[in-house]
């Protein structure tokens, strides 16, 4: 059976905005997510034969063909408008795993408004304000946070690498913050140089510390860190009472 790679010109013209899926034909497991409107679903099969650039999603097409085989198309909604779309993308991306697709990127909001436990849900809609009254160093973790990650996993991103200058030795805890919600209290042990590189002429000193749960400061956790911090500040830290 030969494979479709066009819609008809009546069919683009009513079906608006769609989200589809490619589907492996040997193992009918879902390989990658898309949004778009027209001809958009046959654009990464058409792709993988006229492009020579490399991707997972174009290899896994050409490893497929290359075994004679057809990939699957199903459309999951159509008539939507764009942003309707976006967020139909993003929740199937999340509810599947980004990890087991060949998408490059997590969907649309998938940061604030994406896959969480109910714990996450909690501290999202209502975290309480608190006061830190200890000495602290605030290390927003926006660019490496993921939900569902391990206590192991939010350690290591919370860690290090940092740029930080003497001051660092006045805090005493370091407290791990994702979209303004204090997520973990670690105990500073120690810090320990990583590399120094040059910018724009002057030597960067990064820094990574060690420590371990702050088991009597666990109720920080949760409570909203809003004032001490401002959002979409480019530095990711910021100092408390040291």
């Amino acid at each position: 059976m030969k494979q479709i790679n066009k819609f008809p010109k009546s069919v683009i013209e009513k079906i608006g905005y769609y989200v589809y899926v490619l589907i492996d034909p040997k193992t009918d497991q879902v390989f990658y997510v898309g949004k778009g409107k027209g001809n958009r679903i046959f654009s990464h099969i058409n792709g993988a034969i006229s492009s020579p650039l490399e991707s997972d999603k174009l290899n896994k097409i050409r490893s497929i063909q290359s075994k004679g085989l057809q990939i699957k198309h199903k459309i999951v909604r159509h008539g939507l408008t764009e942003k309707e779309s976006l967020e139909v993308e993003a929740s199937l991306i999340d509810f599947i795993g980004v990890q087991q697709l060949t998408n490059l990127v997590h969907g649309h909001h998938s940061d604030n408004r994406g896959l969480m436990n109910i714990t996450e849900v909690i501290a999202q809609y209502n975290a309480p304000k608190i006061a830190i009254k200890v000495p602290a160093i605030l290390i927003v973790v926006n660019k490496l946070f993921k939900h569902g990650m391990s206590d192991e996993e939010l350690y290591e991103i919370t860690c290090g690498n940092w740029v930080l200058g003497e001051r660092r030795n006045k805090a005493k805890f370091a407290f791990a913050v994702y979209n303004g919600v204090i997520r973990q209290v670690y105990e500073i042990q120690k810090w320990k140089p990583v590399f120094a590189r040059r910018k724009e002429q002057k030597t960067q000193q990064r820094w990574k510390f060690e420590g371990f749960i702050a088991k009597d400061l666990q109720h920080y956790v949760g409570s909203s860190a809003e004032k001490y911090i401002t959002f979409g500040a480019q530095n990711p830290i910021k100092y408390v009472n040291c």
